[in-house]
């Protein structure tokens, strides 16, 4: 139990750390549906492990009324995710999220309609999903990576780079003049 605690508290210093708008943790604590949000998937996430799919997802769906993100209680979240003007979020059953990861609103961790099992990506650490982001199907988004909003990614992406675009196009920062964009 102070595990979890231990955990929000860094999770409410994160976001307080990242948003110039949070004026201290209390803010965050009472004010963010972002956080508000993670306190619920811990609940419907232990739950869920516990093989309690029912409560699971009632706690899920009771957060989604009361914050307007959608997590299901099966997807595996890291450390200090920063959910940034949550509204419309939509992370997936066999999503996971590594750690320090920022996602803002309208973002889509989906699947494709075409996979049984497991059907929606993974983040590694340290992601940025940028407002109306699509990141759909079993597909593996790398380290340091930086999704533009409104991006389409339905393929791997390697670590370090900025994906932008429909479909996404990879953008490489060569040097401090020069970017690279590929069309993948």
């Amino acid at each position: 139990m102070i595990k979890l605690f231990k955990e929000l508290y860094e999770d409410a210093k994160n976001i307080q750390l990242k948003d110039p708008v949070a004026k201290n943790i209390w803010y965050v604590i009472f004010l963010y549906q972002g956080f508000h949000i993670l306190i619920f998937h811990r609940i419907g996430h232990f739950f869920y492990k516990h093989r309690c799919y029912f409560i699971a997802r009632l706690v899920s769906q009771i957060a989604r009324f009361l914050t307007g993100i959608e997590i299901h209680p099966g997807a595996k979240i890291g450390r200090r995710l920063f959910i940034d003007h949550g509204m419309g979020i939509v992370i997936g059953e066999t999503t996971t999220i590594g750690d320090d990861c920022t996602i803002y609103h309208g973002v889509t961790l989906g699947g494709t309609g075409k996979d049984k099992y497991k059907r929606h990506p993974d983040l590694g650490n340290n992601v940025m999903v940028g407002c109306g982001a699509k990141v759909l199907g079993p597909i593996k988004i790398g380290n340091n990576v930086k999704i533009g909003a409104n991006a389409v990614v339905t393929k791997n992406t390697e670590d370090n780079v900025t994906v932008v675009g429909i479909p996404r196009k990879n953008c490489k920062k060569v040097s401090k003049s020069i970017v690279i964009v590929n069309i993948m």
